[in-house]
Parts: C-alpha cells; sequence; structure tokens
C-alpha cells in the first residue's frame, strides 16, 4: 500500500487517546460490532505506520452484562471484556444493534435483547449519556437509547425497516428513516448494520481530520462520502419486483441504461402489455409507480457522477438521462430536498489528496 503523510492540519492535532466501549448482548448483529471497531483499529494502524502515535489512539473495549463469550444473530461468538458497568472512562459509548422488536416476527425468535428493558441498564445509560463525549448506536441499538429517554425530542434513525416501529413505540421522538446518522448534540444514532462504519468514519474524520477518514475507507474498500446527510439505501433498493422476474429485470435494465426511451408506453412494450396494466403491475409488485422509479434511478446515477467526478450539471443531467439540468435540479429537489449544485457541495470534498 503505498502511503503519503497526512495533511499539516491533521498531523498537529493534539494527540488524545479514546476509549471506545461497544455494548453488545446475545443476538447482536456481528457487523455492527465489528464494522466500527475495524474502522477505530485501521486508523490506528495508519497513524502508526505514519509515526504519528507510538501508543493506540483507540482502545476498544466490548462490553456486556458480564464478561465472557457472547453468541451473536448469526452464531458467531465474541468475547466481552468487561461487563458494562465495571468502566465508565469512555470518551465514546456506542451500542449495537441486531435484535428485532417483539412480535415483529410472529413466533421467530431472533435474540430480542432483554437488557434494553432492564431498569439497571437504563440507568447507567442515562448516567453514561453526561459523561461520554460521544453516545451512540447502530441499527437497532437506536431502541435502548429510546427506552432511556435520552432521544425524546430530538432526531434520530435506526435501519430503515423499523423506523415505523420506533415511531410508534416512542412518538416522542422525531424519526427521519432514510438517514445514514444523525447526530443531535453528543448523542449519534445511525440506520441499518453497515451504516455503523459510516459513523465511525465521521467520529475519526472529526477526531484526526478527512485524510486519516479517507484512508480507512479506502483501506476498507468502501466510500467516505456516503455521509450522514445521505439516504441509508438508494430508493429503488426496497422496491424490487416481489413475484416476477421479467419485472425485476425490467428494473434492472432501466438503472443499467438511465439515458433510454423509459416512458411507460415504451416500457410496456418491453413488456408487451398494455401500458394501462404495465402501470398497475408495475405499482403492485414495487411499491412505485414507474416514473417515480424512473426518477429514482436517473437520481441514483446523477449523485454517482456528483460524487466522483468533476463533470458539470448540464453534462451530468445528459448522462442521467434527465436530457436537461432544469428537469434534474426539479427531480432532485422533489426526491432528495437539495438542489443537484448543493448536493455536489455538500457530500464531496475538494481535496484530492492521498495518504
Amino acid at each position: 500500500m503505498t502511503t503519503k503523510q497526512l495533511a499539516p492540519d491533521d498531523n498537529t492535532r493534539e494527540f488524545q487517546v479514546r476509549r471506545i466501549g461497544i455494548f453488545i448482548y446475545a443476538g447482536a448483529d456481528i457487523l455492527d460490532i465489528a464494522g466500527p471497531s475495524e474502522v477505530f483499529a485501521f486508523a490506528n494502524l495508519m497513524l502508526t505506520l505514519q509515526g504519528i502515535i507510538k501508543e493506540p489512539a483507540y482502545i476498544i473495549d466490548i462490553l456486556a452484562e458480564k464478561t465472557g463469550v457472547v453468541t451473536t444473530l448469526m452464531g458467531l461468538q465474541i468475547v466481552a471484556t468487561h461487563a458494562y458497568n465495571e468502566v465508565d472512562n469512555f470518551d465514546t459509548l456506542i451500542v449495537a444493534g441486531g435484535f428485532v422488536p417483539d412480535k415483529f416476527f410472529q413466533g421467530i425468535d431472533v435474540g430480542n435483547p432483554f437488557i434494553f428493558q432492564n431498569p439497571v441498564f437504563i440507568d447507567w445509560l442515562r448516567t453514561m449519556s453526561t459523561r461520554v463525549r460521544r453516545l451512540a448506536s447502530v441499527c437497532t441499538g437506536t431502541f435502548a437509547l429510546a427506552e432511556s429517554g435520552l432521544l425524546n425530542g430530538r432526531r434520530a434513525t435506526t435501519h430503515w425497516d423499523f423506523c415505523q416501529r420506533l415511531l410508534l413505540d416512542y412518538p416522542e421522538i422525531t424519526v427521519e428513516p432514510n438517514q445514514i446518522f444523525i447526530q443531535d448534540d453528543n448523542i449519534f444514532t445511525s440506520g441499518g448494520i453497515t451504516s455503523g462504519i459510516d459513523l465511525a468514519l465521521a467520529m475519526v474524520e472529526d477526531d484526526w481530520g478527512h485524510e486519516l477518514a479517507l484512508a480507512v475507507a479506502r483501506y476498507l474498500v468502501v466510500f467516505l462520502k456516503r455521509q450522514g446527510g445521505q439516504s441509508q439505501f438508494s430508493n429503488y433498493l426496497t422496491s424490487e419486483a416481489v413475484s416476477r422476474p421479467d419485472l425485476r429485470e425490467l428494473q434492472t435494465w432501466i438503472i443499467a441504461n438511465p439515458t433510454e426511451d423509459h416512458r411507460v408506453e415504451s416500457l410496456a412494450v418491453r413488456m408487451c402489455m398494455s401500458p394501462r396494466n404495465f402501470a398497475r403491475l408495475f405499482l403492485l409488485e414495487t411499491g412505485m409507480t414507474p416514473a417515480k422509479y424512473v426518477d429514482m434511478a436517473r437520481i441514483d446515477t446523477a449523485r454517482h457522477y456528483l460524487a466522483t467526478s468533476k463533470l458539470s450539471i448540464e453534462a451530468i443531467a445528459e448522462k442521467a438521462g434527465f436530457l436537461d439540468p432544469e428537469r434534474m435540479r426539479r427531480s432532485f429537489i422533489r426526491q432528495l430536498g437539495v438542489n443537484p449544485k448543493s448536493y455536489r457541495e455538500r457530500f464531496t470534498h475538494s481535496s484530492s489528496r492521498q495518504i
């Protein structure tokens, strides 16, 4: 791996050992635990290779109800280094997700952590919220923070599939389903599973600067640009046709060919159907009209070019199939609440330096 020195503004940051506690339980999702842990571990590695630190910048502790082996949702076992109430000198405390709330799937035991309803644990969370610099959750770990009351009156997110349950069970929280992660004061909540990696990268960037976070992201082969304000998932990702393989093939073709003629009449011809029957079937199977699906596919194509290229807005509008910038601007505002120019400014960095 080729490395370059960190930028001077990163190099001069005051060194501080930060202790990270990750709380787990039987049924926790292993990626909720391993994802953030790897980010902090690789930050240590990068800083050591650069000769910037001689001792770890991050110390990671795995916490549980008691020390010892904890079986995760997929069956792999992790050793908790401490009981959660044995240590309190954390810089950052993260609660992993992985459970499914009671009765979400009838008759299926998926490891609902009763610890989230344990008043001793909940009181500990409340106490720790005033002692740590950052209190965070990954995925459905948000339900622990919700149960503690710490999210009341705040903006929060969780895995997109459980946002409705979070809203119903905790109506005093402003739930934002599409966010990858949200920071409200010193409390962070993140979306589904891999969002914990995005959250940890943002924390490293805040602690050490953009160059280190970018280096870690590249080494983990993930995107640093998928920051907190972006959607947890492509809007058409959860709109795959349920029972029609031919319709799924059409969806794939639409995504791969954004500049083609995607009017309902043309798509119906490809499916050998009348426009009316095609539109009805598409909505029934995907929960989305053909026009909206095409719009979101083109938006995602444009988002890619905005975040990864220096192409003009006009050129991107053409490549994404919008034909003209004004049509693309209207679609972005309608679907994302931001215009393409602002999106590029918010979700890209001018720096092209590499470590």
